[in-house]
């Protein structure tokens, strides 16, 4: 099935205790595409630069990801720079620089707009509404978000969220959205908007997966080295997402949520061994079936 993507990408410089990298690719949109693209067809709606390398171009192009919603436009790409503490879960924004970012408006070429999967990536919930306004179908519709959108624009999030069908987000920005005390009942707040789908990730401890009133929950899996968690978030979605959109999306079972829960974990555990894309360029079939049946057998 088509899977479509809209999001962010962006030129990083990130600093952990690992090393340094500057001018790294990055971005959601990235970061998901390139991982949803081992189980999926992917479309990416997206901004950039002149400055945006013509290198990262290429590879989306070699790994058939489809670039005509990709806009490239006079200006700077949209820049961060993080640093990472010790422990790798704690970091500092040095600096955010929106560039051409600061004037995107998504607008979906019309071999987008019937796409059967489509996923929403951590931008201004204004933005994702302007998107699922555009689609002509009613895809399944998966959506991201974070606690910027929650402080400054809770209504508009809550608007967006009402109208899709998975949600992706941190299990303290469930509690910091919902306003309750505890994990489930914020799940229970997101399902009666209108998701009944949430995933709540908790870093080192792994994930939690609610459909309907069933629930399981997930443990990172182990990595052989951790050098840079830029993007992990955003990998895992990947993964969930393309593996859901390899399925009929029409037809999809509490089961095919739990693998594609599994799928998302071993993507984003591939992607925290390198900085910025480098491994997810280079990952196979191989490579991935080979670390799902270590996982497999880490939760069995």
């Amino acid at each position: 099935m088509s899977l479509v993507v809209v999001g962010s990408i962006a030129l990083d410089t990130v600093i952990t205790p690992k090393g340094r990298r500057d001018n790294a690719v990055g971005g959601s949109a990235t970061f998901f595409s390139l991982a949803a693209v081992h189980f999926s067809p992917v479309s990416i709606v997206g901004i950039v630069g002149r400055d945006f390398p013509q290198r990262a171009i290429d590879e989306f192009k070699k790994r058939n990801i489809n670039l005509e919603g990709l806009e490239i436009k006079e200006g700077k790409t949209f820049r961060w720079g993080g640093e990472y503490k010790k422990n790798l879960k704690n970091r500092d924004t040095l600096f955010t620089e929106l560039n051409v970012f600061k004037t995107f408006s998504p607008v979906l070429p019309d071999s987008y707009k019937n796409t059967e999967v489509l996923f929403l990536a951590n931008i201004h919930p204004e933005l994702q509404i302007q998107v699922l306004d555009q689609m002509v179908n009613k895809p399944l519709v998966g959506l991201d978000s974070m606690n910027l959108w929650i402080d400054v624009s809770r209504d508009k999030l809550l608007e967006a969220m009402s109208r899709v069908d998975i949600i992706i987000i941190n299990d303290e920005e469930i509690i910091q959205l919902t306003k309750e005390t505890y994990l489930a009942d914020g799940v229970k707040f997101i399902q009666n908007l209108g998701p009944k789908t949430v995933i709540a990730k908790k870093g080192k401890y792994g994930a939690e997966l609610f459909h309907h009133d069933e629930h399981a929950m997930y443990p990172i899996c182990p990595e052989d080295q951790l050098v840079d968690p830029t993007g992990a978030g955003d990998t895992f979605a990947g993964g969930f997402m393309g593996y859901l959109a390899s399925k009929n999306p029409k037809d999809l079972k509490f089961s095919d949520y739990q693998e594609a829960m599994i799928y998302g974990t071993v993507m984003a555990s591939f992607l925290v061994e390198s900085f910025s894309t480098d491994k997810l360029e280079t990952l196979d079939k191989d490579q991935i079936n080979k670390r799902l049946g270590e996982f497999c057998k880490l939760i069995s």
